[in-house]
């Protein structure tokens, strides 16, 4: 398969439900305990509102093969995926009435790549000088990359919306 930066990857199959119904009498304890699971996943809660039922967090960079500590990428694909290529994730937890003592916890794990506009200077041999240019006495340090960052989504990560439900579900 052959994919550029700004072509769509296949979309991962939504397997399963990342939402799932419990009784309204626990809201406040499941509140708490998926922002410790948020926490426990090294996502950092960026908003928060029990009065719309919403929990936002900050995006967080996806995890490589070499960050096995790191929770955030669930599997070997998703793990392949973040070493080669910049991937971000924001999760957001949302808490609805869905009736009469109940309510509805679902999570939403927005996943998104990178799209450099130009080359990133931070590359392996990319402050040294060129053989086919005469030598300029210009000695500012290459820095940075040319462009700000764009970022493109890619669809949901429902890998990680599963195992976060799990864990807000179970209480672990």
């Amino acid at each position: 398969m052959c994919c550029g930066c700004l072509s769509s990857p296949p979309k991962a199959p939504a397997v399963g439900s990342s939402a799932v119904q419990v009784s309204a009498d626990y809201r406040d304890s499941m509140w708490e305990h998926a922002v410790v699971v948020l926490h426990r996943n090294h996502f950092q809660v960026a908003r928060e509102s029990k009065l719309e039922g919403v929990i936002e967090t900050q995006y967080r960079g996806g995890s490589n093969v070499l960050e096995p500590w790191h929770p955030d990428s669930v599997g070997l694909q998703n793990r392949l995926e973040s070493t080669l290529q910049s991937i971000r994730r924001r999760v957001t937890v949302s808490m609805q009435s869905s009736g009469p003592g109940l309510m509805t916890v679902s999570v939403r794990v927005d996943k998104e790549i990178e799209d450099l506009p130009g080359l990133a200077a931070n590359y392996e041999g990319g402050a040294t000088f060129p053989e086919s240019q005469p030598f300029n006495r210009d000695l500012d340090q290459v820095v940075g990359q040319s462009g700000p960052s764009r970022w493109l989504s890619i669809g949901r990560d429902p890998l990680l919306e599963r195992k976060l439900l799990a864990q807000i579900q179970s209480g672990r």
